[in-house]
């Protein structure tokens, strides 16, 4: 921590700079994929990596928005495309039945996942270095990968599904997790709360769960709204406050 202040400052620096951004196609299958890469202009030391997982409407300004910012503080990025081209949501229910599928059949979503993270290293991610973050259900598909123990540093789970199926086997768990949520979020039971950090404690992951006051679920989307009776709303203080915890977990995996 006593070093935060200048790897804070030294991102500033970086974030001036500049970030290329390429659309790219790649398959499950005969399902065609398009994800999004952001390069940086001035890579960090290792060439990290972050891979971006949208929440439930797919590839979205909000995730963009995240990979261009990390480009430009020197990470190579991508965003992942979990529903095929010609699968997007065009509205949420769409989304929520899309989301839902993917949830039931993990190992689909899982695949997708592991997809996306080959395209972030062929992009010149180092594979050694990479971090997994997500928002909403990209925050449940982080977890997942922290999970099957892909071969990442740590994962991000922004305000996401935390539930598992019980009669699945906790396996020991070798990415750091940080979870960052909502205090007020009502999408997250207790009983699933406890049930998550008990898997965690299980499976003997070194992870984190970070709770902001008055923040409700989606806190990050500035296309929520600020009415938190709705469940989902922009909270700006903990936006920002996630932002800098996720800074904090990068410089000290990466």
């Amino acid at each position: 921590m006593k070093n935060l202040l200048p790897f804070l400052l030294l991102f500033g620096l970086f974030a001036s700079k500049m970030s290329a951004q390429t659309t790219v196609e790649y398959k499950d299958g005969s399902q065609v994929l398009s994800g999004i890469a952001f390069k940086p202009s001035q890579p960090l030391k290792n060439y990290p990596g972050i891979l971006i997982l949208p929440a439930w409407m797919g590839i979205d300004d909000h995730a963009k928005d995240s990979a261009n910012r990390l480009a430009k503080l020197g990470f190579t990025t991508f965003v992942a495309d979990i529903y095929g081209v010609d699968k997007r949501p065009s509205n949420y229910s769409e989304a929520g039945q899309k989301a839902g599928y993917f949830k039931k059949n993990i190992k689909e979503y899982q695949m997708r996942i592991q997809l996306a993270l080959d395209q972030l290293i062929k992009q010149g991610a180092n594979p050694d270095f990479i971090v997994v973050i997500g928002y909403c259900f990209g925050g449940t598909g982080a977890i997942e990968a922290a999970r099957t123990n892909m071969k990442v540093k740590g994962i991000v789970s922004f305000h996401g599904g935390l539930g598992r199926d019980a009669a699945r086997t906790i396996e020991p768990i070798n990415p750091k997790v940080l979870v960052l949520h909502g205090a007020d979020d009502p999408y997250e039971s207790k009983e699933e709360i406890d049930a998550f950090q008990n898997e965690m404690r299980t499976a003997k992951a070194d992870w984190q769960m970070v709770y902001y006051a008055n923040a409700v679920h989606s806190f990050t989307d500035k296309n929520a709204g600020n009415d938190n009776s709705k469940g989902a709303a922009y909270n700006a203080k903990a936006n920002e406050r996630s932002w800098l915890a996720m800074l904090t977990f990068l410089q000290e995996i990466l």
